[in-house]
């Protein structure tokens, strides 16, 4: 290491000696300096005294918890990542000790290489001679809800947590996902996006763990999995709430494991990635009708992120527009995108957009085919909808049920109406095209196509 560059401090806090030694020989070798502190007001004195880069810490201390320090270190020294050490199998400490703003933990008996990938992932946090990496700087917007969405995109990239997103459809729930990622340590490794929704039941395992050359018919050779793909970095499951609970039980172990066993393979591969998590759907609600296993549901829901309708936050529609027209002319070969009238801008912010911002890219992008060259006005815009009352709830919520089929129908039945009269309506509109269809449902083409055969629509 040049001699310009000091070496990073870590802050060892624990009181038993040999497990101390053990890790000071390993920080050691990674050319790490390192403290011991054998009790939290030791710990808390030596934080006073002068600065660390990490600090890891036992979850037992003789004068209290390490819960206690994540405590103190999240109010007194935010920037400082830690990690805990916990003992096997206690997931609640752990899952605790994220919520309080751990960087990670790590479990006895400590498995080294493990120990040493979390360490480099926390110093990534915090790289020498580096200036802070605007992350959440895609996440456009000046209302107070937006703000404090940027905020937390930036403190959840200084953790391990997993994340769960929630809100409707169309608000950029993949966008948040993605700047997590970038605001982390993980920046530099694989994001990995997954539709939880467009896969066939019987392919699940295979897809998210991986199988064996002749584990079943049709498997011709090796193939890694999404874990495997997203090795080292996030692993983003959208529309999660979709997962049948067959696949429930296998994701919970490997949450809880951090190993997969690919399918037809005797041994389990240990795997490092994060977790983040969205559906527009109610987990709460879906854990409550027995849809969704609650253990996996407190292991996803470390941490809650809300994404915030576009009907919240009308004020941002301009900078919005701005930025989406930009990036059509450019896809269109434009050099300049067109202007819009105060007319057209004043009928954007009147309408409710139950597709949200996705919803508003569709909505500009016809208004750019159809407009002559010049200015964007009403016309081109071409919306369908009054705005509805404020009291109104959002379009994907149970306002609509009030069509569905009366009687003795099921909600599931009741449900399965909807959607199939949703689809139904979408490709007439799109001339039965089911890329375009797609795009008007917000949905890709694969969650389309696998909707339209799980409902027998024929297409």
């Amino acid at each position: 290491m040049p001699a310009s560059m000091p070496a990073r401090r870590v802050l060892i806090v624990d009181d038993e000696v040999d497990l101390c030694e053990l890790l000071e020989i390993t920080l050691a070798r990674m050319g790490l300096q390192t403290q011991a502190a054998n009790s939290l007001s030791d710990a808390r004195a030596r934080l006073a005294e002068q600065t660390f880069d990490f600090c890891i810490t036992d979850m037992r201390l003789p004068d209290g918890s390490g819960l206690d320090l994540v405590h103190h270190l999240h109010a007194q020294h935010p920037d400082l990542p830690v990690a805990v050490i916990t003992a096997h199998g206690n997931t609640e400490l752990a899952v605790e000790s994220l919520k309080a703003g751990a960087f990670d933990f790590v479990s006895k008996p400590l498995d080294l290489a493990v120990l040493r990938k979390l360490v480099q992932s926390a110093l990534a946090l915090c790289p020498q001679n580096a200036a802070p990496d605007p992350g959440g700087a895609l996440l456009l917007g000046t209302h107070p809800s937006m703000v404090a969405l940027r905020a937390l995109v930036q403190r959840l990239g200084r953790s391990q947590a997993p994340v769960h997103i929630g809100g409707e459809s169309g608000t950029g729930k993949e966008l948040v996902a993605r700047q997590i990622h970038l605001s982390s340590a993980r920046a530099d490794a694989p994001f990995v996006p997954v539709n939880c929704g467009a896969i066939p039941p019987d392919l699940m395992e295979s897809e998210f763990f991986g199988h064996l050359k002749g584990a079943f018919t049709g498997a011709v050779r090796d193939k890694a999995g999404f874990f495997q793909a997203a090795e080292g970095g996030t692993l983003f499951l959208d529309e999660v709430a979709d997962l049948p609970l067959s696949m429930q039980v296998k994701l919970l172990r490997a949450l809880q494991e951090r190993q997969v066993r690919p399918v037809g393979a005797e041994l389990e591969l240990p795997v490092n990635v994060r977790i983040i998590s969205a559906t527009h759907q109610k987990l709460d609600e879906a854990v409550q009708n027995g849809r969704f296993r609650q253990d996996l549901y407190y292991r996803l829901n470390v941490i809650e992120v809300h994404t915030p309708a576009l009907r919240e936050h009308p004020e941002d529609i301009p900078a919005l527009v701005t930025h989406c027209l930009t990036q059509l002319a450019a896809r269109h070969g434009r050099v300049n995108p067109p202007p819009v009238t105060p007319e057209a801008l004043a009928a954007l912010a009147a309408y409710r957009f139950p597709g949200n911002v996705r919803e508003l890219e569709n909505i500009l992008e016809r208004a750019l085919t159809l407009s002559d060259g010049g200015a964007i006005d009403t016309h081109d815009l071409q919306l369908r909808h009054p705005r509805a009352p404020a009291d109104a709830p959002p379009a994907d919520e149970p306002a609509a049920v009030a069509t569905a089929p009366a009687g003795e129908a099921s909600l599931d039945d009741q449900v399965e109406a909807i959607e199939r009269r949703a689809i139904l309506d979408a490709l007439q509109r799109a001339r039965f095209n089911k890329t375009r269809a797609a795009a008007l449902l917000g949905m890709s083409f694969r969650a389309l196509r696998y909707r339209i055969k799980k409902l027998n629509i024929d297409a």
